[in-house]
This record gives structure tokens, C-alpha cells and sequence, in this order.
């Protein structure tokens, strides 16, 4: 934190702009090197950037931000110049001459989190919002950028808080006559912690269905339409579809968005037992993805007499296609199968209203931007509280301080109070170079 870093701030490629970022205490020094002043705060100003002889490397605009009243809570220089790839190199490795070292990926975010700028979730829904495949994931990162979520946190561990100090005040007088365990409100206000945070962890799953999607793999025998399936619910010719069993041999990856959440399709070489080398490898890539899928969309030809037709013990929902062929009604049939016909797209309705449900996606305007650290550890605190509640109610005063020490601590984890280095390391490592 006592160095200065520098990076380029825009994307790989040619554009109308690009921006070299630089932070830290050398800031104002490195501006008059290679600007020729350093920029009024917040203000734009026009000039030339150069190089160790004075010469131009580029024309541009300057905004200096102070601290702290910065991203990084540092100072901040940003160069934003012309958006070829060399030029921006240049103005790069001038402003390491001049003595910054290259940023690491997410040491900028990282610096605004160990300032204060931000907390833990907040500097990770700034990754999310720029990796946001949907308007809703971004709609979600912005809301907890914006730190709506973190304070719907906080303000649970502030009521649990008042909890602790409330029951352990009440152990250090175990021997008065006044039992303060027996006040009926404190169930009741646990309660009310209890819902908040029950609400909290579903709105928090929602953003992760948004962000995250579902990974279906679409399998079954040879020849039942599984690549014309993939090609109807993508609306476009993607697999190669003929009378032939066989024709698929390797998997076939593609995406499709539903409402705000990425649905990944994988299609799949048919099952069968083959001596051929080349098809046998292609049913041990298909068993591998339905190892790794959150659902299988296993196919039958609706023809066939039985309804499961050796389904998968993995999570899935029977897909019986060629209805055209059958002549029966598209739709659903039970809670774990429907009819369709891929070639004409009739029964299609059925099958996206069962990834969204399995994506456990419902349309909705307050989700946050989620990730599995932030659903474990809400999940972990809400176990928590529910011994605690369980504990309260059998006087167990003991236990329920514990209890709810336990909640604090999971709360704490997620907006970054009670954080690891390590884990501080993990999360950064994930973003890009300039943010």
C-alpha cells in the first residue's frame, strides 16, 4: 500500500479511448513528469503525455482525484488517451519508468476495500457487474455496489447484537432473582432477525441464479432428437440434425437467456454400446456432463412405450419428442415429464418453465448480486440463529450466546469484517488488471 501501481483500465483492442489508471502516493509527481502539471481535482484537463525526452506519445485528457476522496482512497491519476493497444503500452510503460509497478488483477478494488471505500461485497459486485450476462444480474450488482446489500446485513447483526449484549448480560446475572430469559420478547425479536435474514438469503440465491444460470445437458439413445431440441430452444441452426444415429459424437455447447438468467445447453453424443473408439468417447464426455449438470433433459422418442427409458438417477425431466410423429398433444404429462415435437417447436413453454423453476429463478426487481461464499455463510448464520432460537426457548442462556456469537461471525464474513488474507487473495485474483 506504500507503492504506486499503474494498468490499463479498457479492454484489449482498438476503441475510441483508452485509459491508464495509476493510484497511490506517487501520483501527484508522476502527473507533472509526464503531463507537465498535475490536473485541478475532478477537473478534465487537455494535453500531451510524454515520453523521457519530452516528445508526445499521445494527446489526451488528464482527471486527477485526491484522496480520499477517491476509488482507491488513494491518489488517483487517470490518463485517458486514444484507444490503439500501442499507444496505450506506451503511456503505460512511461508511467513505470517514472516509477509505478504494475497493478495485480483487482488490486485497485482491493485498495478501496482495505481504505474503507468500499466492503467486501460491495468490491465484489463490482466484478459482477461487469461480467453481468443479463440486464437483471447488472440491475442486481448495482444494487449491491451501491451497498443496499451490505446494509440489510449490517442491520441484521446490529439486532443480533443487541441479542448477545441483552443475554449475556443476563448470564452475568444468572443469581439475581429477575429471570431475565424468560422475557418473551426476546424469542420474538429473534424471530423477527429470523425472517429478515430468511429473506435476505432468498433474495441473495435469486442474484445467483442470475449470475451464475443452470448447466442442462440434453441427453438420451441415438436418433431422439436431442440436437433438433438444442436447435429449437436456441431458435437457430446450431447442431448438425439427420436421420443417421451417431451424427452428434462430441458435446455441443451453446446458451440461451430466460428471463435474466443464462441457461447453458450441452448436447450430447447419443447412449448406446458401440465398439467403435471414436463414438465410445463421445458417450464417456456425454456421462462425464450429466456428472456435472444441475439438470438433464433426458429424450425419448414419444413412440417408445416407456416413459422413463432408462432415465438418469441425476436430477432431470423426460422429454418425450417426435409428438408430430406420435400424433398425441404436446404439454405436460406428470411433475417429471412433458411432450413436445423439436422440429415444429410445439410443447417448448414446458421445458423453459422447468429450467427456470430448477434454476430456483422467479422474476423479481430486489435480488443482489450473489455468490456462493455470500449463500454459504447466510446460510450458515441462519442455522445459527435458528439453535439460538431453539436454545432461548429452553433457557439455555449459554448456549444461545454462542449461538449468536456464531451469526456475527458468519454476518461479519460477508461484507468483510472478520476476512482471511487468503481469501481476500481469492476473491481479487478473479477480476481484471485495471479494476
Amino acid at each position: 500500500m506504500n507503492d504506486t501501481i499503474c494498468a490499463i483500465a479498457t479492454p484489449l483492442g482498438s476503441g475510441g479511448i483508452g485509459i491508464v489508471r495509476v493510484s497511490g502516493p506517487d501520483v501527484i509527481r508522476i502527473a507533472r513528469e509526464i503531463f507537465g502539471r498535475c490536473p485541478n481535482p475532478r477537473i478534465a484537463e487537455f494535453g500531451d503525455f510524454l515520453d523521457a525526452k519530452g516528445e508526445c506519445i499521445d494527446s489526451g485528457i488528464a482527471l486527477y482525484f485526491p484522496k480520499p476522496k477517491s476509488f482507491t482512497g488513494e491518489d488517483v491519476l487517470e490518463l485517458q488517451g486514444h484507444g490503439g493497444r500501442v499507444v496505450q503500452e506506451l503511456v503505460c510503460e512511461r508511467v513505470r519508468e517514472l516509477g509505478a509497478r504494475l497493478a495485480r488483477a483487482g488490486e485497485f478494488t482491493e485498495r478501496a476495500f482495505l481504505e474503507g471505500r468500499l466492503d467486501l461485497a460491495q468490491a465484489e459486485a463490482v466484478a459482477d457487474l461487469i461480467s453481468a450476462s443479463s440486464a437483471q444480474a447488472a440491475r442486481a450488482s448495482a444494487r449491491s455496489l451501491s451497498g443496499e446489500f451490505s446494509r440489510e446485513v449490517l442491520a441484521i447483526d446490529r439486532e443480533v447484537l443487541e441479542l448477545r449484549t441483552y443475554i449475556e448480560g443476563a448470564i452475568d446475572f444468572a443469581e439475581e432473582e429477575i429471570d431475565f430469559l424468560d422475557d418473551k420478547a426476546l424469542i420474538q425479536r429473534a424471530s423477527i432477525a429470523e425472517q429478515r435474514l430468511q429473506t435476505l438469503l432468498r433474495r441473495t440465491e435469486l442474484g445467483a441464479a442470475m449470475k451464475n444460470g443452470l448447466r442442462v445437458v440434453i441427453a438420451g439413445s441415438p436418433n431422439v432428437g436431442k440436437s433438433s431440441l438444442l436447435n429449437a430452444l436456441l431458435n437457430e441452426d446450431r447442431a448438425i440434425v439427420t436421420d443417421i444415429a451417431g451424427t452428434t459424437r462430441d458435446t455441443l455447447d451453446a446458451t440461451i437467456n430466460l428471463d435474466g438468467v443464462p441457461i447453458h445447453l450441452i448436447d450430447t453424443a447419443g447412449l448406446h454400446q458401440s465398439d467403435d473408439p471414436i463414438e465410445e468417447a463421445g458417450i464417456r464426455r456425454t456421462r462425464m456432463a450429466m456428472e456435472q449438470a444441475d439438470l438433464t433433459l433426458w429424450v425419448v422418442d414419444d413412440r417408445a412405450a416407456s416413459n422413463a427409458d432408462e432415465a438418469p438417477n441425476c436430477k432431470h425431466l423426460i422429454v418425450r419428442n417426435k409428438c408430430d410423429l406420435s400424433e398425441r398433444p404436446p404439454g405436460v404429462l406428470d411433475e417429471g415429464a412433458v411432450r413436445v415435437s423439436a422440429l415444429y417447436q410445439k410443447g417448448l413453454s414446458t421445458i423453459r418453465d422447468f429450467l427456470m423453476e430448477s434454476a430456483g429463478f422467479q422474476v423479481t426487481d430486489d435480488a443482489f448480486a450473489g455468490r456462493p461464499r455470500h449463500i454459504k455463510s447466510l446460510t450458515c448464520a441462519l442455522e445459527a440463529l435458528q439453535r439460538a432460537i431453539s436454545s432461548l426457548e429452553s433457557k439455555s442462556g449459554e448456549v444461545v450466546a454462542e449461538d449468536l456469537r456464531e451469526v456475527h461471525k458468519y454476518l461479519g464474513d460477508v461484507v468483510g469484517e472478520t476476512t482471511t488474507d487468503e481469501l481476500l487473495g481469492e476473491i481479487f485474483s478473479r477480476f481484471c488488471i485495471g479494476k
